[in-house]
């Protein structure tokens, strides 16, 4: 199976990013308001590049609480987030178990390849694809479709922590897993995800 990876909270833990955007809350209003901002640029079909958008987002969460946002050193957190405790193992879980291993991510590309190079993560993923290379942000279709066009004939399951991307995955044809980090759920009136699991590990003993 082509298991397609979500990269930022699904592999990598934005809790490393809390000392430079200030605490976990407004770490989550930072990255919530990041991610409407997708949704809504995705859905009025246009693109822009998603470091952009977070760099965007650091600096109207920080305003908004009277806070000052180095943007080089959100910038650098970015690409040094470490992996989820879970990740490594179900990784070498799944590899063991015959499963071709990609991420899929938003993030530009070379941003992408720093995270996942700086985690630790990059030898054990077969590649790495970017939304930036379709010119469109997940969940418009598109970088799905350019993930399964790149491995046709094999049934693919997109593994994510967030239920935007599950619903993407879902109605650009693919299977979805659903990682149920703490406090994710399913997409309300969406259909369910084929798997759900709390960990990787777990996960893998689904497929």
């Amino acid at each position: 199976m082509l298991c397609v990876f979500d990269v930022n909270e699904t592999l990598l833990d934005l809790a490393a990013m809390d000392p430079l955007v200030g605490g976990p809350e407004l770490r989550r209003e930072w990255f919530g308001l990041a991610i409407h901002t997708v949704l809504t640029v995705t859905a009025t079909g246009g693109y822009q590049d998603f470091a952009g958008i977070a760099g965007a987002a650091a600096v109207k969460v920080a305003a908004r609480h009277g806070r000052d946002v180095d943007l080089a050193k959100v910038a650098a957190g970015l690409r040094s987030m470490p992996a989820h405790p879970d990740v490594e193992p179900g990784l070498a879980k799944l590899h063991e178990k015959g499963h071709t291993l990609v991420a899929l991510t938003n993030s530009p590309l070379a941003t992408a390849e720093a995270q996942l190079q700086n985690a630790g993560l990059a030898p054990l993923l077969d590649r790495i694809f970017s939304a930036e290379q379709v010119g469109r942000l997940k969940p418009a279709p598109e970088p799905y479709h350019q993930v399964t066009a790149a491995y046709p004939g094999q049934k693919a399951v997109m593994i994510a922590a967030h239920d935007w991307d599950i619903a993407g995955a879902q109605a650009a044809g693919l299977e979805t897993a659903l990682l149920t980090r703490p406090g994710v759920h399913p997409l309300p009136g969406s259909p369910a995800p084929t798997y759900t699991a709390s960990t990787l590990p777990e996960l893998a003993e689904l497929l």
